[in-house]
């Protein structure tokens, strides 16, 4: 199983490396070059998928619409968020209907959270220093692969706008690069990451927490890839560039996990 992944230790997979040529178009790559290559998905990223134990298919919990909490720091005009914004509108944003119907990427009840950002001011109040602040929040529902939008007023704690959209893929978070790992961790497709790993720390890999994860949105060619991702981009599908903790990066680029059909596929070579 070893000679299904070509093995290559220690290389940081970068700049051309990564084209492959008629298979994708690939956005959001960042590979930082210390230990801490986890997320691009900014402050909305989850917890890695494996420390949300029993929130698999076949595990789903129901949805329950928390209260938001009691108004904290706050920021003032274009400051950033603070922590007690961002929980606070992450929480506003999400209302029953989309805990009920929605589904993220565990497969549990309830859209997967991908980031909590703090809103341009609308084109009248460009010049105002007492516009109000807004945050925008991001959701993806795997249920029907939708991009949700939520626009939130820090003031009134009212949502102002939403937004859905299909074939749009932001930049992945935490809890879905963790997902994609452990998918391709249990596929035999990921056995040449495997034995990678062992070769790296003389240990099993059995869990995405091993590693230091960063992953690359894929998007399909039509015609260039296996028919099994085709549906990339309208599906959410993730390239993992892993890396061992306080070791090598793992060349896994051949390598695609179609988050939205639970599936792992490899590119040919070209």
């Amino acid at each position: 199983m070893r000679e299904i992944v070509h093995r290559h230790l220690g290389k940081v997979v970068a700049g051309a490396a990564l084209a492959v040529a008629g298979t994708a178009v690939m956005t959001g790559i960042t590979l930082p070059g210390t230990a801490g290559a986890d997320d691009t998905g900014g402050p909305g990223g989850g917890t890695l998928a494996a420390q949300q134990a029993g929130q698999g298919p076949g595990a789903v919990r129901p949805g329950v619409v928390e209260q938001a909490p009691a108004q904290g720091g706050k920021g003032t005009g274009r400051d950033p968020l603070t922590d007690d914004e961002i929980q606070r509108v992450a929480k506003i944003a999400v209302n029953q209907q989309m805990l009920t119907t929605g589904e993220n990427v565990d497969g549990a009840h309830g859209p997967q959270r991908l980031s909590v950002d703090l809103a341009d001011p609308e084109a009248n109040e460009l010049d105002d220093p007492n516009a109000p602040r807004r945050a925008d929040v991001t959701f993806y529902d795997y249920k029907t692969d939708t991009l949700v939008t939520k626009t939130v007023n820090l003031e009134t704690g009212k949502v102002e706008q939403t937004g859905t959209q299909h074939g749009v893929q932001p930049p992945l978070s935490r809890a879905e690069n963790a997902e994609a790992a452990r998918l391709l961790i249990a596929d035999p497709l990921g056995a040449g990451l495997k034995a990678d790993y062992k070769d790296a720390t003389g240990r099993e890999l059995t869990s995405p927490d091993q590693l230091l994860l960063n992953g690359a949105v894929y998007r399909a060619t039509p015609g260039g890839q296996p028919a099994v991702l085709d549906k990339c981009g309208e599906h959410r599908c993730v390239r993992l560039f892993p890396k061992v903790k306080n070791g090598p990066w793992i060349d896994a680029r051949w390598l695609v996990v179609d988050l939205s059909a639970h599936k792992v596929a490899r590119l040919a070579r070209q």
